[in-house]
């Protein structure tokens, strides 16, 4: 069976988007999702954390504030190998193209973010199936802080870490907690090939970038216009 060191042989193809919050990543998936159905393609859409299975429990911790680092890690593992298994190997075996929003490489970046081991974390992991195109949309802080808070209030508590105790202040423990973040996801650019996209770009100019390389991926034979 493939695992994430491996190319898989379904004949569909995985493409996931990863980012910070706030680095466009999700209005990108959305925009390819819609052009390549133009381009009279079989697509599924999956998430992170979309699993009904774990969702229930994994509320009910945050709102008790009883999950340490390494039971987040495992409930995300859990939800992420019931999403493998049901929304993503499936399509991929129908000969689909599955889009996902977030991936493994979001585990391997928050929970080494709030001190889970980084070793430990890929080998909970290695199950996974390898992405065909996996883009990281990289932004800096405050350029994604910006986006979050148009039309909030406040950002949200495992958002920002503050169940890591940072700063009292959500803004300066988002910074905080963000930073290292980006700082594990810069890590696995050259060790998983992730397809850097600034996201710092226009919609446009990054949905172009997007789907040339997809096109290319994927064989399409259109032109990738808007």
């Amino acid at each position: 069976m493939a695992t994430l060191n491996q190319k898989h042989d379904f004949p569909g193809k995985l493409i996931i988007v990863e980012g910070i919050d706030g680095s466009g990543k999700s209005t990108q998936l959305l925009l390819l999702q819609r052009w390549l159905q133009a381009q009279g393609l079989k697509v599924f859409f999956t998430e992170w954390n979309s699993s009904p299975l774990v969702k229930k429990a994994s509320k009910a911790g945050k709102r008790k504030g009883i999950l340490t680092p390494t039971t987040f890690s495992l409930l995300h593992a859990t939800d992420f190998a019931d999403r493998l298994a049901q929304k993503i190997i499936p399509p991929l075996k129908a000969g689909m193209v599955v889009l996902a929003d977030r991936y493994a490489f979001t585990a391997f970046a928050r929970d080494a973010a709030r001190g889970v081991d980084r070793r430990w974390v890929r080998r909970v992991y290695n199950f996974s199936v390898r992405p065909d195109l996996a883009f990281y949309f990289r932004v800096p802080i405050d350029v994604s802080l910006k986006r979050l808070m148009v039309g909030r209030t406040q950002l949200k508590y495992y958002e920002a870490g503050m169940d890591l105790h940072l700063s009292t202040d959500p803004v300066e423990s988002f910074r905080l907690f963000q930073s290292r973040v980006l700082k594990e996801y810069d890590r696995m650019v050259k060790e998983y090939s992730l397809i850097v996209i600034d996201a710092r770009e226009s919609i446009s100019v990054m949905q172009r970038r997007v789907r040339m390389m997809v096109q290319k991926a994927l064989g399409i034979q259109s032109a990738p216009e808007d």
